[in-house]
């Protein structure tokens, strides 16, 4: 049986199969050739179903980015709470895989069943007075700042423990431990994570609504 006959060897099982290895190996270590080996085939029965390994990342990207669930808000839901909701579930999604945000963010195009999900997205908004520009700008803002955001949460690797990375800052800032700095990393604690997110979401979702309420 030839191997890209295989059973079991489809498109959607490379995918899975590629979402669990960048789990193991980041997005450094996923290579075609790698996701061949623990598909049991050779490199060649891929090209079958994807012809290059940025075909593979952006079928990985859409995964991410699909695996919330996309759509218009619920019926009786406000659209603040739709998209806080969808904010929350996006960011959550990119960080269950290893280097998510990357992949994401480096992604070419999306599939068609994103941009049929986007555009239904953009009608359902419609209803709360959006215009299809104001929808469109609204939905980008928030999931390019969900993905730079845990871009930040996924690459940042502090040396030290909070406290002893504090305690260095303060030899390099004037005034010591009453720098304007110290005291905001202390009383507000780390600029990235959930109570970050959530004020920077706020901000977004406030300043949407002062745009369509003019």
């Amino acid at each position: 049986m030839a191997a890209s006959n295989r059973p079991g060897l489809t498109r959607q099982t490379l995918i899975d199969t590629a979402l669990r290895l960048l789990n193991e190996v980041g997005l450094d270590g996923l290579t075609v050739r790698r996701l061949a080996t623990e598909l049991g085939v050779q490199s060649p029965a891929l090209y079958w179903h994807i012809r290059t390994k940025q075909e593979l990342l952006n079928e990985i990207a859409d995964a991410i980015v699909q695996a919330p669930g996309m759509g218009p808000p619920d019926p009786g839901e406000s659209w603040q709470d739709w998209l806080t909701r969808r904010a929350h579930a996006y960011r959550q999604s990119l960080l269950a895989h290893r280097d998510g945000a990357r992949i994401v963010a480096n992604a070419q195009g999306l599939s068609t069943r994103t941009i049929q999900a986007l555009n239904a997205e953009l009608g359902g908004l419609a209803a709360y007075g959006f215009t299809p520009v104001l929808a469109l700008r609204t939905i980008t803002a928030v999931t390019n700042y969900a993905t730079g955001f845990v871009l930040r949460e996924q690459t940042d690797r502090p040396a030290s423990t909070p406290d002893a990375w504090l305690e260095g800052l303060t030899g390099l800032l004037s005034g010591g431990a009453s720098a304007p700095l110290l005291i905001a990393l202390r009383d507000g604690g780390s600029p990235v994570g959930d109570e970050a997110f959530e004020y920077g979401l706020r901000l977004l979702v406030t300043g949407t609504a002062a745009t369509l309420a003019s």
